[in-house]
């Protein structure tokens, strides 16, 4: 049996590619350099898979910082204010789109970004305006593919399909987005006329988008796109790849186009195996199955996945094992982790892993004895490893009750007592919590784990750190402030090393956006809080000033959904257990006279399911829940924060309400404040900081441009529920152009507070 993967990491397996990209950010490599680095990388990662027997390779899932601004940049799809910019290489406006651009070039803020379906990656959000004209302006696309042929590879490139890009658009002019059809298709037919062409033999369309609800209107779309395209392919053949679930509303559309090829998800998509069952896959085509799992990273199920696929083979005539989404997701190879124990990394496999478990699935289905087969037999050893399971934790979990999800007293009256207690100003301003990660800080961090200092040296140093960083807030004139984080790698990934439960990689980064990369710890075990893990450091920080210190927390559902999760326990119970332990943390900060602690769930709406019927049933119903369990019962005069980013909270606003946090922040700047009006319709209660501005960009915005955005919020939010603050933390930010932004930030609330008084 052939096999197939729908995508590859791009980062480098030691994050090459961040380097250079920030290396050219900084102007220290050339952007031909910068292109060489990306032309080696891609050479790299084709031949692993070739080597690693794959058949169906992709090409054109490499990106310099996201693969819809790339499609959006090949189909011109580009706002005027960054075809204005006066750059000296076109990649300059591409990166202007990802993350804004300040100076000689112009000055202009990132597009937005979104969570990109039901994962920590993020996507850029092309803009339609009125005066767009899609279509495609070069060549581009086929780069990747004609590398590969020079090397003797054949590939199969894959881009974002029509629906889906259409989909993930935002529209900003009058124009309706039914209106850009017409041309996106053409666009389209030219991409796909132009595979002919150049005989590819598979070109890939992948179409995520399909796993959501759709409309009568959403499935007529379907079939007019891929009519239109399969009328110019010629020899070139069509794979529908869809991903993140099962197509149940458009299934019988979908084997009835006119493509050679159609990937299904056999992993997330929970009524695949249904609808293959119960109606007829065609004859003609190709049935891509999704049965590696390309999210998570514990070692696939050969037993069950055999069977799997035996079953397929009586319902498809032609069938390829394929990856369920594009690996993208994973870390790139367990050969690098030299601190994890054999029998951890026995239950692992890595995106190199991976390629290993699609060739041995695709050999052992064609023997007929393969429970007889080595492969087979390590196989079945591994997954009978277990995991590490507490009793006590397993008790503690079963104890809850209902009365323990619930705060008292209200929300009104805790706020008219917090109001007397922190007597805070009209507007109070603070930041989300983490400070500049200097190049100072990191190497002396990375010191102290390899030995080098001691731990005195070390603390003396984070100490050091947090007493300047006290100064400047006060300095700046913030009313809530925060110790920095200067002790932490990363926000899920410092809780995990505290908590009982977990393991940890040494190379395990997988991309969240751009150069940003993230090492996901991993849930081995029940999960508990051994010993105190913040408090020491917020207690420091409170000595220092008299003004309220927040002690910084991340929430039981984002440590979960930043985490790769385990798979032999539902999501809910882990969920519990991290939340009895935040709680635990939570208690001992109000004990040691911490009086405001920040719960962050940036990622609660993350693993939400992408079908709103699923919601309520399959995730919001303990979601929710395990985030009020943290909180339950600390006093009314600690104030409870929690701080939400990149996602779209429009369509959850109650739910996020019914967290019955004292203040919640949003991250608002990129969508343009889009989250205002949803507060307002739905009479949002809890007191609110939209971001004000966006830290993902090295941009420092103006006083005016924060008062402006302060009076939009005005409008909707009442002020005295109304908090001052960045969209996120800013540890990615340098420390000029973080003090000069919020700088601008306290003199902006300054000005607005005195026209309200």
């Amino acid at each position: 049996m052939q096999s197939s993967v729908i995508g590859y990491p791009r980062i480098g397996a030691h994050r090459e590619l961040k380097f250079a990209s920030e290396k050219y950010f900084r102007g220290e490599i050339s952007a031909s350099e910068l292109r060489a680095t990306a032309s080696e990388l891609r050479k790299l990662h084709w031949t692993t898979q070739r080597d690693k027997g794959v058949d169906y390779i992709p090409s054109g899932d490499f990106s310099f910082y996201d693969s819809t601004l790339d499609v959006a940049a090949l189909l011109n799809v580009i706002p005027a204010r960054y075809r204005e910019l006066k750059v000296q290489d076109p990649i300059d406006v591409y990166f202007a789109m990802a993350r804004g651009t300040q100076g000689v070039q112009g000055d202009v803020k990132a597009l937005a970004m979104k969570k990109w379906f039901n994962t920590n990656y993020h996507y850029i959000v092309p803009e339609l305006e009125d005066t767009t004209e899609i279509r495609v302006v070069d060549d581009s696309f086929f780069d990747g593919y004609r590398q590969a042929k020079e090397l003797g590879i054949e590939t199969k490139p894959t881009i974002i399909g029509p629906f889906t890009f259409l989909q993930q658009c935002r529209v900003v002019g009058t124009r309706a987005k039914e209106s850009y059809e017409a041309e996106l298709i053409a666009a389209y037919k030219a991409i796909v006329a132009r595979a002919a062409e150049l005989g590819v033999q598979w070109l890939q369309l992948e179409e995520p988008s399909l796993v959501r609800d759709l409309t009568e209107a959403d499935r007529k779309r379907l079939v007019a796109f891929y009519d239109a395209l399969a009328s110019v392919k010629g020899a070139t053949k069509l794979l529908i790849q869809t991903y993140f679930g099962d197509v149940r509303d458009c299934y019988e559309d979908l084997v009835a186009l006119k493509v050679d090829g159609i990937g299904l998800d056999f992993v997330e998509g929970r009524q695949t195996l249904e609808l293959v069952r119960n109606h007829k896959f065609p004859q003609d085509k190709v049935l891509f199955a999704g049965v590696v799992n390309g999210k998570n990273i514990w070692r696939n199920n050969y037993a069950k996945t055999l069977e799997l696929l035996t079953e397929l083979r009586t319902l498809a005539a032609n069938l390829v094992v394929g990856t369920s989404c594009s690996l993208l997701h994973s870390p790139y190879s367990l050969q690098y982790e030299t601190k994890l124990e054999e029998t951890a990394k026995a239950r692992l496999a890595f995106a190199q892993e991976k390629l290993g478990e699609l060739h041995e699935l695709s050999v052992l289905i064609e023997d007929a004895n393969y429970q007889q087969n080595a492969a087979y037999i390590a196989n079945g050893v591994a997954n009978a490893l277990q995991t590490h399971n507490d009793p006590a934790v397993q008790a503690r979990v079963a104890a809850i009750k209902d009365a323990d999800y619930t705060r008292l007293p209200a929300f009104e009256e805790r706020m008219a007592i917090q109001r007397d207690a922190f007597k805070l100003p009209l507007l109070p301003t603070t930041t989300i919590g983490s400070f500049p990660q200097t190049a100072q800080v990191k190497s002396t961090r990375s010191a102290f784990r390899k030995g080098q200092i001691s731990k005195e040296e070390y603390e003396t140093f984070v100490k050091e750190q947090i007493a300047g960083c006290v100064r400047l807030q006060e300095e700046l004139g913030l009313d809530v402030l925060v110790h920095g984080e200067f002790e932490r790698n990363d926000m899920v990934e410092y809780f995990g090393e505290n908590l009982a439960g977990f393991l940890f990689t040494v190379n395990g980064w997988v991309q969240s956006y751009g150069t940003r990369c993230v090492k996901p710890p991993i849930v081995f075990g029940d999960v508990s809080r051994p010993n105190a893990m913040t408090v020491k450091w917020s207690v420091y920080t409170q000595s220092l000033t008299s003004k309220p210190v927040k002690g910084m927390l991340t929430g039981p559902v984002t440590i979960l959904n930043w985490s790769f999760p385990r798979e032999d326990v539902s999501l809910k119970e882990q969920a519990l257990q991290l939340a009895l332990a935040i709680q635990d943390e939570v208690l001992d900060l109000e004990k040691n006279g911490i009086r405001v602690v920040q719960i962050d769930e940036a990622a609660l709406r993350e693993k939400l399911p992408l079908r709103r019927s699923d919601w309520e049933s399959e995730y919001l119903v303990w979601a929710i829940p395990a985030f009020r369990l943290t909180h339950s019962k600390t006093k009314p005069e600690t104030q409870i924060h929690t701080h939400m980013c990149y996602s779209e909270f429009t369509d959850i606003i109650p739910w996020i309400d019914a967290m019955d946090a004292d203040v919640i922040t949003f991250e608002a700047s990129r969508s343009q404040l889009q989250i205002l009006d949803s507060l307002k319709e739905n009479n949002f209660k809890t007191q609110v900081g939209p971001g004000v501005y966006d830290i993902h960009s090295p941009r420092v915005p103006s006083v005016e441009e924060i008062e402006a955005t302060l009076q939009k919020e005005l409008e909707k939010v009442e002020q005295k529920k109304l908090w001052v603050n960045p969209d996120c933390g800013l540890k990615t930010r340098d420390v000029p152009e973080t003090v000069a932004s919020l700088s601008n930030l306290v003199e902006a609330a300054k000005r607005t507070r005195a026209k309200l008084q």
